[in-house]
């Protein structure tokens, strides 16, 4: 419910959002801008002395008035004439016209009510309420994702517009939260739904009838200091009867001009107070600091709307339009579905075409609607399940483990639970697999075990479908084809060959870089920037299906490099490890932001196996900051597979890598990385101790060996690869 209204919210108010966030900012500046401009007065300056400067220079003066800035100004009559200027304190002479600047004045309509009179103040306050929802359903939102608001801040992975959504939004809350309940108290003030007290005076009895005395005589007057001073009101000229009106900070009294003594005085009410503490924070006035500070976060607003909204398309775009969906009541088959960005509901539809033509009927549903009572015909319930951040429920799913919780009878059709997430996050799957644990622990039959499918594997989910077929006791396979991003043509420049002699045939493979537009250089778009790390999609003839290979090189490389490696009936690797110089592929460029080395001089722990070691490579030859980097590289046999030997030890010479250490898998005495990595422990814990991040890439078990290895050798430390994963200090791209 939370990410709804906030999602609707901000796509339906976008437009008045922007307008009255981007004018904020811009009247912020004016504030500032003053406060710079003003000649302040001596600290012991007092208002007779000031009102005796101005009336010296302008006799008929009428007013004088103090900004908050501390920005004098005063109103006159030269004869019939009016006048009036901003006035230097020092001199009591005119410096500027205090007239409004007009671009400032045209700013202040738009703000307060798009020129559109009370009508403009409604909208305008309609649009400050949605921006202090907004606020603060996103500050939920955030919490959820770091882990709770005590990890407000703490380093985030994922897509590049999702992190700098967030970013901005930790940032910038607690500005827009304020802005917008100033702006709400400011509105309700302006259309007259509360009420506040203004002091008001009567005009006292005692007053003395004499005229004459000197301002600077005023003992009133002298007790004032200027830094306190509000506005002075002068007497008619010819009216011995009235009288000045002083308004300092504090209240506003009557002074008698013959006497000079204050006849009496009204202090400032509490609600008064706090209006001119609201007007203060809202505007800036008094505190132009402040002011810019608020003005900066209000420039968060169009970066958020952006970034939110570009989040938000691609899901929306990619959600299947679901045709044939049989009724709930009528279906055999369930298909509950949570996702967050779209891509589930892409295989949800897959499995779900499959399923009807082997004859059932099916039911696709997001989780979040799940109902258990209109389900009168189901012979099983199959969910796919993504997760959202640190192990919570995405978008589509909201609630549904509340649901389940609270269920007295859980159907007696079985379950089957799939997890679709990204095994270098630590919290992978964590959400699908807390369905299936509350779905067990609730007595709820299982239909077949859990299992997951990592990065949107197409081969994983054809697996788990020939074995979801099997239980039940149909054919069933599952050719799901994601949509392939537009690709480019990459042209080989050079290859080498690797590992012949122990029968694991691997390449290095280097490709130009293709020509780019101003356009996609200016946006990023296509081969423009990226980083070791990122992953190439390589799209083979005769197929769809791309392949991903983690990128050995990035954009200031002036190449395009990958390591792969040829399997058995492996279409992408068998067509690339068979490509000659100056032939093509086509391939697309995807981010990969949660396996790059990141900036900084903390050192690296780069560890991999086999054609693993291709984006650690890319890490030690883009890296030119004296960053300490250990490498810890298995292989099979030096002569035959040893990727990179020849550049490593170049890098080691410039000082780019610090230290190699290489396991020999074949040999006299076998050995891989995790037996290395014990072997030299004590240089492992030292470089952890100095802030060292962990980067693993290879295969699965390699990665798991490498994992027990770490557990065991931090262990005398205090430390766990647990607790280096939540701090993004141990990342792996492992496959």
């Amino acid at each position: 419910m939370m990410r709804i209204l906030h999602r609707w919210l901000g796509l339906v108010l976008t437009v008045l959002l922007l307008v009255t966030a981007l004018s904020g900012a811009a009247l912020s500046l004016f504030p500032a801008l003053e406060s710079a401009r003003t000649v302040q007065p001596e600290a012991t300056l007092t208002v007779a002395d000031l009102a005796a400067r101005v009336q010296a220079a302008h006799p008929g003066l009428e007013q004088i008035r103090r900004a908050p800035s501390g920005q004098i100004s005063a109103w006159w009559f030269d004869g019939d004439q009016p006048g009036s200027a901003v006035i230097n304190p020092a001199t009591g002479l005119d410096v500027a016209s205090a007239d409004p600047d007009s671009l400032r004045r045209w700013l202040t309509n738009l703000h307060r009510s798009l020129f559109l009179g009370d009508g403009g103040r409604w909208m305008v306050a309609t649009g400050a309420l949605a921006m202090l929802l907004l606020a603060l359903s996103g500050a939920v939102l955030v919490a959820r994702r770091t882990g709770g608001w005590r990890r407000w801040f703490t380093r985030l992975r994922g897509p590049l517009l999702g992190r700098l959504h967030t970013d901005i939004a930790r940032v910038a809350v607690l500005g827009l939260v304020l802005s917008s309940v100033t702006a709400l108290w400011m509105a309700a003030e302006t259309l007259e739904l509360v009420t506040i007290d203004t002091a008001s005076l009567e005009t006292p009895a005692a007053v003395s009838g004499q005229a004459g005395l000197a301002l600077t005589e005023m003992p009133a007057l002298r007790a004032t200091p200027v830094a306190e001073l509000r506005e002075l009101s002068f007497p008619a000229a010819d009216d011995a009867q009235d009288m000045f009106t002083l308004k300092t900070e504090r209240g506003m009294g009557h002074v008698d001009q013959g006497t000079g003594t204050l006849l009496d005085w009204q202090d400032l009410g509490l609600r008064q107070r706090a209006s001119e503490t609201v007007y203060m924070l809202h505007t800036g006035q008094g505190a132009a600091a402040f002011g810019l500070i608020l003005g900066l976060m209000a420039l968060g607003v169009p970066v958020l709307a952006v970034t939110g909204v570009l989040t938000w398309l691609p899901g929306w775009r990619n959600r299947p339009r679901l045709q044939g969906n049989t009724a709930p009541t009528q279906a055999d088959t369930i298909v509950l579905v949570g996702s967050e960005g779209g891509s589930t509901w892409a295989f949800a539809a897959t499995l779900a075409r499959a399923l009807r033509d082997a004859g059932q009927l099916v039911h696709v549903a997001p989780m979040a609607g799940f109902a258990p009572a209109r389900y009168r015909q189901a012979r099983r319930f199959v969910v796919l399940a993504a997760t959202y951040g640190e192990g919570d429920a995405p978008a589509s799913a909201k609630g549904f483990l509340d649901q389940l919780q609270a269920l007295k009878t859980v159907p007696t059709a079985p379950l089957a639970v799939l997890g679709f997430g990204d095994s270098s996050f630590p919290a992978f799957c964590a959400f699908a697999r807390a369905v299936d644990q509350t779905a067990q622990a609730k007595g709820w039959p299982a239909l077949m075990a859990f299992d997951t499918i990592d990065r949107q594997s197409p081969q994983d989910f054809a697996h788990w479908g020939r074995a979801l077929g099997q239980a039940l006791g149909i054919e069933l396979e599952l050719a799901h084809q994601a949509a392939v991003p537009a690709t480019q043509t990459l042209t080989l420049l050079a290859r080498s060959d690797y590992g012949a002699a122990v029968q694991v045939p691997m390449s290095i493979l280097r490709f130009a870089l293709p020509t780019a537009s101003f356009w996609q250089r200016l946006t990023g778009q296509h081969f423009t920037r990226f980083e070791p790390g990122d992953l190439l999609g390589i799209v083979p003839e005769g197929s769809a299906v791309p392949r991903l290979y983690s990128l050995a090189s990035g954009a200031r490389d002036g190449f395009i490099e990958i390591v792969v490696r040829r399997h058995v009936g492996g279409l992408a690797s068998g067509q690339l490890t068979q490509m000659e110089p100056g032939q093509t592929v086509r391939a697309f460029l995807r981010r990969h932001p949660g396996f790059h080395a990141g900036p900084g001089r903390a050192p690296l722990i780069l560890i991999g196996a086999g054609t693993g070691v291709g984006p650690l490579a890319g890490f030690i030859r883009n890296n030119t900051s004296d960053r300490p980097v250990h490498l810890f590289f298995g292989l099979r046999h030096p002569d035959s597979d040893f990727l990179y030997q020849n550049e490593l030890s170049s890098w080691q010479t410039d000082g780019k890598l610090a230290h190699l250490s290489i396991a020999v898998s074949r040999g006299e005495r076998p050995q891989y990385v995790q037996d290395v990595l014990r072997l030299q422990a004590p240089q492992v814990v030292a470089a952890i101790r100095q802030g060292a991040r962990i980067m693993v890439c290879g295969g699965r078990d390699m990665a798991r060996g490498v994992t027990e290895a770490l557990t065991d050798i931090l262990k005398p430390a205090g430390l766990t690869p647990a607790m280096l994963k939540a701090g993004d200090r141990y990342v792996e791209d492992i496959y």
